[in-house]
């Protein structure tokens, strides 16, 4: 008798285990694929490919610079005050010496009447000085004319009582007497004469002094009366007035910015620059710039050194003549260069730097059909390569795009889509 066999429960599902156990492969696969590995396929249609060369490399840095009048003279309050009259507007050409503006200051007006005062106080004691000093000399004068004749009859009298007394026609006391009295006229002329010397020489002193001071509030009067004329503002060249910030009634305190005015017989250029590149920008070094397809060069002029917000400030004149349709705050974008045209090794630049820094690049190899990475050191840069220092030679093909997509493989193949 045939016995039943049953059929083995692991034929019955085995064709279910074989599905599965594919399915996690296809799984696995996947995420090894996903979490990156040692190569990747890549359509060569839509990334960028530069070969290396070598040339001439000129390290410039682009700008963005203003077009400003070659002179400005700004309009500064020298004198505070009140705006009193307002004689030009804005946008007008004015001449040397025009009037612009007036001031009115109470205080300074107050201060003169006082200045003029003490000037007038001290030419009055100047005058009275000079004047008691005449009039000293003169009584000295007549003290000592006195004097002379006292001394010319005491001499007299004392000689003939000498006379007298040799003879003894006269007593010793009325000899000693006469004696006496001319020798007390003539040591009294001698103190009247110091006297008068030293009068003289503390007169002259004091007439100096008075006469150095009398001189010294002038020149404050004159100064002062400038400060009277410099309320009024005008114009200190023949130019255009671009700015004018005053108005009727408000109050300008000392040193306060007016407005300007603007010399339009030519133009330079005003850029901020990075304060990265302050050591290495100079002084007559050249910029480049294109209008209406033509290029024009222009030479660096002046360097404020002071940093503000991270930049410093250049200004550039033009090398030849300046373009034609060029107007005052046009923008220009420049190229500045920072030194002399070398032979060095070029690198196109690319969106790689950004992923990468600059320290590794994808270098195709022979066939053209792979890409490995390869380490690499850079140097300079302009805006269109970089310079490269080591690790490429010329002819190497690179992948310049960005790496964004490629994760970090080590090598890349190539992979055409239809």
């Amino acid at each position: 008798m045939d016995r039943i066999i049953e059929q083995s429960k692991w034929k019955k599902y085995r064709p279910i285990a074989l599905l599965a156990l594919t399915a996690g492969v296809i799984i696995i696969a996947l995420v090894l694929s996903a979490q990156g590995g040692d190569t990747l396929k890549i359509d060569n249609r839509r990334i960028a490919i530069s070969t290396v060369e070598k040339g001439d490399f000129q390290e410039f840095i682009p700008l963005s610079g203003t077009v400003v009048p070659i002179k400005t003279y700004y309009l500064d309050a020298i004198e505070g005050g009140r705006v009193e009259s307002r004689y030009m507007e804005a946008g007008t050409y004015v001449k040397k010496g025009d009037k612009i503006i007036s001031l009115a200051n109470t205080n300074l007006l107050l201060d003169i009447m006082y200045r003029e005062a003490e000037l007038f106080q001290q030419s009055n004691n100047l005058r009275n000085t000079k004047l008691a000093m005449q009039q000293n000399r003169l009584s000295i004068q007549s003290q000592l004319l006195d004097l002379n004749y006292q001394i010319l009859q005491s001499k007299r009298v004392f000689e003939r009582n000498a006379r007298l007394a040799e003879k003894e026609m006269i007593s010793g006391e009325e000899y000693e007497s006469s004696r006496d009295d001319y020798q007390y006229l003539i040591k009294k002329r001698v103190l009247t004469l110091q006297s008068f010397e030293q009068d003289s020489i503390y007169r002259e002193v004091q007439v100096q002094q008075l006469e150095s001071g009398l001189a010294r509030m002038q020149d404050n009067m004159e100064i002062v009366k400038q400060n009277l004329d410099n309320l009024v503002i005008t114009a200190p060249v023949s130019g255009q007035l671009t700015s004018l910030n005053a108005e009727i009634g408000e109050a300008k305190v000392r040193g306060e910015r007016l407005g300007q005015i603007d010399i339009l017989d030519g133009f330079k250029v005003s850029t901020p620059v990075d304060e990265h590149f302050i050591t290495r920008v100079q002084l007559n070094q050249l910029g480049h710039f294109s209008i209406s397809s033509n290029e024009y060069t222009i030479r660096l002029t002046k360097i404020y050194p002071e940093v503000v917000n991270g930049q410093f400030r250049i200004e550039l004149e033009f090398d030849e003549a300046e373009p034609e349709d060029i107007r005052r705050g046009q923008t220009l974008h420049m190229r500045l260069e920072l030194g002399n045209s070398e032979q060095a090794i070029l690198l196109t630049r690319g969106g790689f730097f950004q992923d990468t820094g600059g320290q590794w690049v994808y270098v195709l190899d022979e066939g053209g059909e792979s890409a490995s990475k390869r380490v690499i050191k850079l140097g300079r840069q302009n805006q269109d390569f970089y310079e490269v220092l080591e690790g490429l030679e010329p002819g190497d093909k690179v992948i310049t795009s960005s790496y964004r997509q490629f994760g970090d493989y080590e090598q890349l193949f190539f992979k055409n889509e239809s």
